[in-house]
């Protein structure tokens, strides 16, 4: 279905006249992400830092959070893990290397975990979905790659994490890219 058929005509018309910023965002992203993947320590500590700002920042909201809700009980629960998500928060910035270790780890147990619920799911759903063979293969490519990433660690954590987000930005470049030049041919 092309994007014409799913928008009003006035909505097409204006993206296709912003189709080059679309482009534009996606050779940037393209870029950076190729930056990225040719230093992929760097890339982990950035992806580090900016996690480390998420927690900070986290942390400062449920402290907020914590005194708007005061006379409903669990303060100190709020309050704490507020303190906590801003703790970690500098942790990550005074030894990025440790917190990439952990969060490498973390990312290795998420996507066993991840592996064996689709393949579950994939086996569970073999009645009802004819694609369920697809749902299994997702998973076991998805386990496996909580398994190499887990038998790589700690060593690996100096550079999957930033491998992550270059391939991220690489492919969210190209699709904005896409997207722009698709932009660009719809029918208004």
């Amino acid at each position: 279905m092309a994007i014409s058929d799913q928008m009003p005509q006035g909505d097409v018309a204006a993206l296709r006249s912003k189709w080059g910023w679309f482009v534009l965002l996606g050779v940037a992203l393209t870029v950076l992400g190729v930056v990225a993947a040719g230093n992929l320590m760097i890339a982990t500590v950035a992806s580090v830092y900016f996690v480390g700002w998420l927690m900070i920042l986290a942390g400062v909201f449920e402290i907020i959070h914590a005194f708007g809700i005061k006379n409903w009980g669990g303060f100190l629960l709020w309050l704490l893990g507020g303190v906590l998500y801003i703790v970690a928060g500098f942790l990550a910035f005074s030894n990025p290397l440790l917190a990439s270790a952990i969060l490498t780890l973390f990312l290795a147990a998420s996507l066993v975990a991840s592996g064996l619920m689709r393949i579950w799911m994939g086996i569970k759903g073999r009645g009802l979905l004819s694609s369920w063979g697809w749902i299994v293969a997702a998973g076991v490519v998805t386990l496996l790659a909580g398994i190499v990433i887990a038998i790589g660690w700690p060593v690996n954590s100096l550079i999957v994490l930033g491998a992550f987000l270059a391939i991220d930005l690489i492919f969210q470049g190209i699709s904005y890219i896409a997207f722009g030049l698709g932009a660009k041919n719809a029918n208004a």
